[in-house]
């Protein structure tokens, strides 16, 4: 079975996540897929918009985390690079019916789509501190351009988890809705778009974008470096561990020892007496 499943309809291209009984989680091959689907469709004459939706109960659990172990992404050329690279020069509309779990990637692709209809169920999260590595996808730049610092820091540094009122409150979703309607609702759009003079959209999405394109490549280059540094790391690591085992992580048994005694036995006043 495809992992990711595609279909022309006109000249709407339907592109569905078909892993559902791992919430539709990422692989290496899975980004190395789409990338080339929307680097396809880019370049297709026949193709307008895309309209992209998970199989099963939700949209997306971010990265597959026992692929991402086997497989962690590099600092330069990497599956999930690819993909960034294909969504950030992609002019072409892309609408996405998203509901239940849409998780580290699957919040922060979303950044780079244009419609996003959430259903009620829908549980957004960036956990990419608490799994020892960071945001990715440029939203460490476009979430706060966005929705501004402090509300960015409170999704993205404590990495709790939202629902969709909150994401449409914030600006990051386009509407919400009963799950039974958004795929429907997506698709009504996709259509609408797909009639439009082909020329005037895709050059009217390249203007919105153009302020901020390059920013947004500058924070992918600067996330994939910190990322594929810290997501092997023995923090990481742990963190991935635990999660796959289904525990908390500890991240104290990655401390030195001599750290920890060197802690201990600090004097905060000692300084003061020294002076």
């Amino acid at each position: 079975m495809d992992d990711i499943i595609t279909e022309e309809v006109g000249n709407i291209l339907r592109v569905q996540l078909n892993r559902p009984t791992k919430r539709n989680a990422m692989t290496s091959s899975m980004y190395v897929a789409l990338a080339r689907i929307f680097n396809q469709v880019a370049n297709d004459e026949n193709m307008q918009v895309v309209l992209w939706h998970g199989a099963g109960d939700s949209f997306c659990a971010g990265n597959d985390i026992e692929d991402l172990l086997k497989n962690p992404p590099g600092p330069g050329e990497s599956p999930q690079a690819g993909l960034m690279n294909a969504l950030v020069n992609f002019d072409k509309p892309i609408v996405v019916a998203v509901q239940g779990a849409a998780i580290g990637g699957g919040t922060t692709m979303l950044t780079h789509c244009d419609f996003v209809y959430a259903g009620e169920s829908t549980k957004f999260q960036m956990p990419f501190i608490s799994l020892a590595v960071v945001p990715e996808f440029g939203s460490s730049c476009s979430v706060p351009a966005r929705i501004g610092h402090l509300r960015a820091a409170e999704l993205i540094l404590l990495g709790d988890p939202f629902d969709a009122g909150r994401a449409a409150d914030l600006g990051l979703i386009t509407r919400v809705m009963p799950d039974t309607d958004v795929l429907a609702k997506a698709t009504e759009t996709a259509r609408k778009l797909a009639a439009k003079p082909t020329e005037a959209l895709q050059a009217s999405k390249r203007l919105m974008k153009q302020p901020f394109r390059e920013q947004i490549k500058a924070a992918m280059k600067a996330e994939n470096e910190e990322f594929g540094a810290l997501v092997r790391s023995e923090d990481a690591k742990e963190a991935l561990t635990a999660l796959m085992e289904k525990r908390k992580p500890d991240f104290t048994r990655n401390i030195i020892p001599s750290a920890i005694a060197s802690v201990r036995t600090y004097d905060p006043g000692s300084a003061d007496r020294r002076g």
